[in-house]
């Protein structure tokens, strides 16, 4: 039954709001998303159906993620650790989840089984002994972003980085209470306490951590999501603004202006990494051969236009945001009339 949850705020928690960008917050949900019911997100189509087979041939849709991490409900709070500062690394969020605590963990798996239903031998296993075990979930969490996040980081970044600088415009133009009032269609500020209305349980302060993380998440959905483990803040995920654009083409430009600096093979394989892609696949899309193609991404890897992931017996070639800034500058010389170099 959904109920409205008032979190209230001192002065010295009012003080204590801060934003953070998570990995894990990044893993949760876009795993909650990829293994839920098909067609759910048409947003996120396109990601969807790129990463799927590469989740499923890795047997990480039937492995402990999957028992931790049902399409909906609740979910392990030990997963998404509150970040200690502004955007931590995926291996320091790993290292944190390592560090949980033995009875933070069987109170989390016993809320989930309460959930949904008995705990099959894995988690089982975690519940007896998660000291041991906890290196096993960290080894599968990253074995997921390697096949379904790492390649699209400095994509799903910039949406990130860009939702809290735009917030953090709206507290030096208006104040942090602006910001937690234009959160969410379901969060309203009073001036003293946030009011969340179709929550599952009430959230009042005596059962936080003081202040308030405000995590920005492109794969969570309409929904709010939040946790509660003192002493650290309660932690709010919200939807980052822009994350319905996320999978849009990206910059364009003309390609014989880059041409004439980066060479026409090396523009050509920027410019079809609009997605991640294999050697084999650019060769095929491109028509270069696939030694050409293999010499001229580890050139634009040096110089830190590309990135290389491996997925499975592939390595999958991504844009940086080095590039994408290149191309919309590019794209922008040649929208304002610049004269192109010859």
């Amino acid at each position: 039954m959904d109920v409205l949850a008032e979190l209230a705020f001192s002065a010295s928690d009012l003080a204590q709001v801060r934003f953070a960008v998570s990995p894990m917050w990044q893993v949760a949900t876009s795993f909650r998303l990829l293994t839920g019911r098909a067609g759910a997100s048409p947003v996120h189509r396109p990601w969807i159906e790129q990463v799927r087979p590469r989740v499923v041939a890795a047997g990480l849709d039937r492995g402990r993620l999957a028992e931790l991490l049902p399409p909906t409900g609740f979910f392990p709070y030990f997963l998404t650790p509150a970040p200690t500062g502004p955007a931590p690394a995926l291996a320091d969020e790993l290292a944190a989840i390592r560090a949980t605590g033995p009875d933070r963990v069987r109170r989390d798996l016993d809320h989930l089984a309460h959930h949904q239903g008995p705990p099959g031998p894995r988690l089982r296993s975690l519940h007896h002994d998660p000291r041991a075990r906890l290196a096993r979930v960290t080894q599968e969490i990253d074995a997921y972003w390697e096949l379904a996040l790492a390649p699209y980081w400095a994509r799903i970044r910039a949406v990130l980085d860009t939702d809290v600088l735009y917030r953090a415009r709206q507290v030096a133009a208006h104040g942090a209470g602006r910001v937690l009032d234009d959160l969410h269609a379901s969060v309203r500020w009073d001036g003293n306490a946030l009011h969340l209305v179709r929550r599952s349980r009430p959230m009042p302060r005596a059962t936080t951590g003081p202040g308030l993380l405000l995590v920005p998440s492109a794969f969570t959905g309409p929904r709010l999501l939040t946790t509660q483990v003192p002493p650290d803040p309660p932690q709010l995920a919200y939807p980052a603004r822009g994350a319905g654009t996320l999978w849009a083409p990206g910059p364009g430009a003309d390609p014989e202006a880059l041409s004439a600096v980066l060479g026409r093979s090396r523009t050509l394989l920027l410019t079809e990494l609009d997605t991640p892609a294999s050697t084999t696949q650019l060769a095929h899309r491109t028509g270069l051969s696939p030694a050409g193609v293999s010499q001229y991404l580890t050139a634009l890897r040096r110089a830190g236009l590309v990135s290389a992931h491996r997925a499975g017996r592939s390595v999958l070639y991504a844009r940086t945001a080095a590039a994408d800034t290149l191309l919309r500058a590019a794209s922008a010389a040649q929208a304002s009339g610049a004269a192109t170099p010859q």
